[in-house]
């Protein structure tokens, strides 16, 4: 960016910054803002090719298109810690001048609510932008035996290896579901992302994988497909009631709470199962999000959100978002704020249990 686009966008964040503090912020609009000959980056916590990667490379180039001044608009990768490594890279260097943004995943949200001694992030500062529900499909190596969900009792004796970023990341939630269903699952920590998780699978090195929806859709029906690879259960979606039902993404498949009832013969309950909603609900209908930095102006955070709603309007959009957002509606502007609210409010009794458990099985501290 010139030294003249700098002093220019410094002036209007400066100028923003000094509306809030008289209290004119009200008055701005998005069409302040202008990112005309700007290079956005969108930082992606995680490796190439898992989920949240293929999520991001989706929406980056809609951002291009209706943020004003079209934009180039990049992901970059920072993988590590479970994506704490770049939520603390973002917390730590990114402006609020509109040029960097984030996109999450629940995988950013566990370490943050479980109090992880490496967040050095406090997302509840950062400004809301969007939220994408999405969810996940739990599924083994065809080599097992099992042909659905109605088999599942036979993994009652076998031993599982499951490829993980880390226990307090988005794998929490299959670690928990796991745990339910009395799997003997050995968690091989150290994945740079669910993408690293789905090649060890490849190759072979694990035998159960779960995928979030756009990359199950993606990449784990051509396993399907030839055989190598059979879905179990999806997590399940969130309805207007607060009950788990089943995706709408993938209507076939049983969700986790029928899957765990044809294999236990009984409805889930007790502490572990009221640990696991909580943090189910804190990483997938809220799953993926984007984020500005704190202290963002509001016509640059009005800007990002009329970009992102325009966006799901587009027909291009409309036509393309099947295979890789599925069939969840995206939230944007005051309803992901409001989401995001709920979804970073687990009560304390689930995390207090859930922070045991680590400590127990999986040595982790807090």
């Amino acid at each position: 960016m010139s030294w003249g686009k700098t002093v220019n966008q410094s002036f209007k964040t400066a100028c923003a910054a000094a509306a809030i503090a008289f209290g004119f912020a009200g008055t701005a609009t998005a069409q302040d803002a202008d990112f005309a000959g700007d290079r956005v980056e969108l930082i992606i916590p995680f490796g190439e090719g898992g989920g949240t990667d293929t999520w991001g490379r989706f929406w980056a180039p809609y951002f291009s298109v209706f943020l004003p001044g079209n934009p180039t608009v990049v992901v970059k990768n920072i993988p590590g810690g479970g994506s704490t490594s770049g939520a603390n890279q973002f917390e730590a260097r990114a402006k609020p001048d509109g040029l960097t943004a984030i996109g999450t995943s629940g995988s950013t949200q566990f370490p943050y609510l479980l109090r992880d001694k490496r967040v050095q992030y406090e997302m509840r500062d950062w400004r809301v932008v969007l939220a994408s529900p999405t969810g996940g499909v739990v599924y083994v190596n065809s080599d097992l035996g099992l042909k659905s969900a109605a088999d599942m009792k036979a993994l009652e004796t076998v031993k599982l290896r499951y490829g993980s970023q880390g226990a307090t990341s988005l794998d929490l939630v299959p670690l928990l579901a796991f745990e339910l269903l009395g799997l003997d699952v050995d968690a091989v920590f150290g994945m740079k992302g669910r993408g690293a998780g789905r090649l060890a699978f490849e190759r072979g090195e694990v035998n159960i994988d779960y995928q979030t929806s756009s990359a199950f859709i993606n990449n784990v029906t051509p396993l399907v497909d030839i055989g190598s690879a059979v879905p179990l259960f999806s997590w399940g979606a969130i309805d207007d009631d607060g009950n788990i039902v089943r995706d709408p993404s993938f209507p076939d498949l049983p969700s986790f709470p029928e899957a765990y009832e044809m294999m236990k013969g009984e409805k889930p309950s007790g502490p572990a199962w009221d640990a696991y909603k909580a943090f189910f609900i804190a990483g997938f209908p809220a799953q993926k999000m984007v984020f500005l930095p704190k202290d963002t102006p509001e016509e640059i955070v009005q800007a990002y959100r009329d970009a992102a709603q325009a966006a799901t309007q587009d027909e291009s959009f409309v036509a393309d978002r099947q295979a890789t957002l599925g069939e969840y509606k995206q939230i944007v502007g005051e309803p992901a704020e409001r989401i995001f609210r709920t979804a970073v409010n687990v009560p304390e009794e689930a995390r207090e249990w859930v922070q045991k458990w680590l400590t127990d099985k999986y040595s982790v501290q807090f």
